[in-house]
């Protein structure tokens, strides 16, 4: 991405004479996210009462941390614990471009169901499943405009922030009954937005604990899920011959845009190379 786009959701916010930039989204339920670019000095020394957890996008990402200096690279995960003291800089004459969002510990807390806080040593994280989930939540739109998305890509941070430090994994005993409940539910809404709210009531069981039960008795997350049954919406639509566009409204999804994206995520194909494909194989398999 060109580091001068505007990305949907994110607003700019200040620009200065040498082109150092900030944009940033609002702040609901503790949750701030922001992208940046800086040439030389970025920032003095600071903390946030909030994780700081990002990405590198482009150049090198230098920063002062624990009483070390530490170099972020394109790709790599920073993690600053609340509390602790960080400044900013670009490592090279090139400048350097992150997103990084901003979390309350207290939601992170929720999620992990009355764990410690995590903490990732080092500020600066190579861990594949972090990775993932920073990815998620900076970066996947529907984790910005979507509700359910979000509290889902928020429960896998905390998760993977969990890992990350070590902390040993714990054995989940679940309330299946809740679970079932949720998943009727979702059945029943697929053509309107669902909240992890609405689960939670529908279920009897708080939101994070329904989130946990839910992946560990459908091994998978609530909005994937509710996903993944509009999908199997659309197809059939579509093989009764509604456009695209119905097909959309008809399963709940914004647009027939946003149903395309979820489509390719999920199938790697667009819907109608995909109907062009079962149309070409006959009916045997409809």
């Amino acid at each position: 991405m060109n580091a001068h786009e505007q990305n949907p959701g994110v607003r700019p916010d200040t620009t200065d004479s040498a082109g150092d930039w900030i944009r940033r989204s609002g702040r609901p339920s503790g949750i701030e996210r922001i992208e940046a670019f800086f040439h030389g000095h970025g920032y003095e020394m600071h903390r946030h009462d909030t994780y700081a957890i990002g990405v590198t996008l482009g150049g090198v990402q230098s920063f002062s941390y624990r009483r070390e200096k530490r170099h972020s690279l394109p790709g790599q995960i920073i993690v600053l614990h609340p509390d602790e003291e960080h400044d900013g800089e670009a490592g090279t004459s090139a400048g350097f471009m992150y997103r990084m969002v901003y979390v309350a510990p207290a939601l992170l807390q929720e999620a992990l169901g009355e764990k410690p806080l995590p903490f990732v040593p080092g500020g600066i994280s190579d861990d594949a499943r972090l990775r993932a989930a920073v990815h998620a939540m900076l970066l996947d739109e529907e984790a910005h405009s979507d509700a359910l998305a979000q509290d889902d890509a928020l429960f896998d941070l905390a998760a993977a922030l969990d890992a990350a430090a070590g902390s040993p994994a714990q054995r989940h005993c679940g309330d299946f009954r809740a679970a079932q409940k949720a998943r009727e539910y979702i059945h029943d809404a697929l053509d309107r937005p669902v909240t992890l709210d609405e689960l939670a009531l529908a279920s009897g069981r708080d939101r994070w604990s329904l989130s946990r039960d839910f992946r560990s008795f459908f091994g998978t997350s609530p909005h994937r899920y509710l996903t993944m049954r509009r999908l199997d919406l659309v197809r059939g639509l579509m093989l009764r011959g509604h456009s695209l566009a119905d097909c959309a409204v008809g399963a709940g999804f914004a647009d027939q845009s946003h149903m395309t994206r979820q489509f390719m995520k999920a199938y790697g194909v667009s819907p109608a190379r995909w109907l062009k494909i079962v149309d070409a194989g006959g009916h045997a398999g409809r």
